[in-house]
């Protein structure tokens, strides 16, 4: 069972939004530079993240991104979603065809793990993550690199 780049990406960008959000919106350019993310695959992301309704755009000058919803709304699970990811710890993707085109001797583990995950996840809010300690302590170091450039 693996979490790709994307998901990763995408859950690392909106937690980025989420910090930064009271100071308006949070243009893409800046969360590029703060979490080292390429800004034409935060454009790829926030393009699924606001077709899904998690995010929403403001143009022109001062422009960028906010959550559309309250951050105690949005899980990470959902954020995971919305970029298409799947957390699945089965080796045959949920189809039961593992071994030999047949379900193997321990689908219903691998399974019942991917279950635990996504609960997992779906009780975790932006908010939440917003509120730990070691969140804040980054997102603060990270803020006072960007303030240096």
């Amino acid at each position: 069972m693996r979490l790709t780049t994307k998901g990763r990406y995408a859950v690392t960008a909106m937690l980025d939004l989420a910090l930064h959000e009271d100071f308006g919106p949070v243009s893409l350019t800046d969360i590029s530079r703060r979490q080292g993310i390429s800004l034409s695959y935060l454009e790829q992301l926030f393009l699924r993240l606001r077709k899904d309704g998690l995010i929403a755009s403001a143009r022109g000058p001062g422009g960028g991104y906010r959550l559309q919803l309250p951050g105690s709304d949005i899980s990470v699970a959902d954020v995971i979603r919305a970029v298409d990811e799947q957390v699945d710890a089965t080796r045959c993707g949920g189809n039961q065809n593992c071994q030999a085109d047949e379900r193997c001797l321990t689908h219903d583990l691998w399974e019942d793990l991917s279950l635990h995950i996504t609960d997992f996840l779906s009780a975790i809010s932006l908010s939440d993550l917003v509120e730990r300690r070691s969140v804040k302590q980054v997102s603060a170091r990270q803020d006072h690199v960007m303030f240096q450039l």
